[in-house]
């Protein structure tokens, strides 16, 4: 019986490629005199490439943003406190993740968030997106110590929630640090689809998150047919 299911956050239920998009234009916008050299376009187009889907944080990444385009009179720290603090308003969700969750919680399963990234960042995302109320557990590497593929992160999330990991769904986007890492512990495992990617070996694959409860929900009349 299935008992609990655990989300990764970026690229599953945060649609993060979206939203870095209108972060970028929007901070190109509000600190212009210090861009007015560089065209926005070339702006938002660099930063996206340095920024490889967010596996590069953002001290890097302004760092070269500021030797390739001589950026003066704002710091490093000073576009990264800019990021951290305004990022959050930009968060946009994968369609239907709102009542994905519903539906879950309405099935009675457990519910829970295990991400890496640093802890304060990743929970402003979690609010911007209005799924804390959904969670029973949200563990982020930053303040665990670990980060996935280890699976020390998955095991602390199962012994917080009091489940073992053959009665848990793991649901990413990532082929070794979710689906292969959750896999290898026992969990089932589900693989928002990332169409950069080649196929994924996951126990099932979705394109939109609906299709979650459906999945469960089969999962059990096939267990007691």
């Amino acid at each position: 019986m299935i008992k609990a299911v655990f989300f990764d956050l970026d690229g599953t239920l945060h649609n993060r490629k979206t939203s870095i998009v209108p972060f970028i234009e929007n901070q190109y916008e509000r600190l212009f005199v210090y861009f007015s050299h560089i065209p926005k376009e070339e702006y938002v187009s660099r930063f996206i490439e340095l920024d490889h889907d967010g596996y590069v944080w953002k001290d890097k990444v302004y760092g070269q943003m500021i030797i390739e385009y001589n950026i003066i009179g704002i710091t490093c720290e000073e576009l990264l406190k800019d990021y951290l603090t305004e990022f959050k308003y930009h968060c946009l969700a994968f369609e239907n993740h709102l009542e994905m969750l519903s539906q879950l919680k309405k099935q009675g399963l457990l519910l829970g968030i295990i991400t890496n990234g640093y802890g304060q960042f990743q929970l402003d995302t979690i609010r911007a997106l209005n799924i804390e109320e959904y969670l029973d557990v949200i563990i982020i590497s930053e303040w665990e110590g670990f980060k996935k593929p280890d699976p020390e992160i998955f095991e602390r999330a199962l012994k917080k929630l009091g489940v073992n990991a053959t009665e848990s769904v793991f649901v990413g986007d990532h082929p070794k640090n979710d689906i292969e890492a959750a896999k290898n512990i026992g969990m089932i495992t589900i693989w928002k689809r990332d169409l950069t990617i080649k196929m994924v070996q996951a126990d099932y694959i979705i394109d939109n998150l609906l299709e979650i409860p459906r999945i469960l929900q089969v999962m059990e009349k096939e267990k007691y047919s």
